[in-house]
């Protein structure tokens, strides 16, 4: 199931975010903390993005943030990866806006290839100096 999410839905948001960002990521393991994430989502995701959220069942397993064209996160469970929640979210988006953009770790071979295999084109590659 699909939804919009609400700032009550915040810490559940927070902890999607951290399992899939360490689980594709373990060399970022610990650059921030559950208070950190919870911060970032409250006052810099929810106040400025569409959030919505996939549910298997009462479980948050995946969440996309975006707008104006631009996709500010995409995590997805690493338990239910592989099974179209990200396709599904990523979809919300591409039907809400006209064209879309994103920002991806470079080290982040499968976010890439997942993108790239939707659509998306490899534009510019950075340090990451910039984030």
């Amino acid at each position: 199931m699909l939804r919009q999410l609400a700032l009550t839905d915040m810490g559940a948001t927070a902890r999607v975010h951290r399992a899939a960002f360490d689980h594709a990521m373990p060399w970022l393991v610990g650059l921030h903390t559950p208070d950190q994430d919870r911060w970032f989502y409250r006052e810099r995701v929810f106040a400025t993005c569409r959030v919505c959220g996939h549910f298997d069942g009462d479980v948050l397993s995946g969440i996309i943030a975006f707008r104006d064209g631009w996709i500010e996160q995409l995590y997805v469970l690493p338990a239910v990866q592989g099974r179209g929640v990200g396709t599904e979210l990523l979809d919300v988006a591409k039907h809400a806006c006209e064209r879309l953009e994103l920002w991806t770790f470079q080290r982040n071979a499968l976010a890439r290839r997942f993108y790239e295999t939707r659509g998306f084109t490899l534009i510019e590659q950075t340090d990451g100096a910039g984030n």
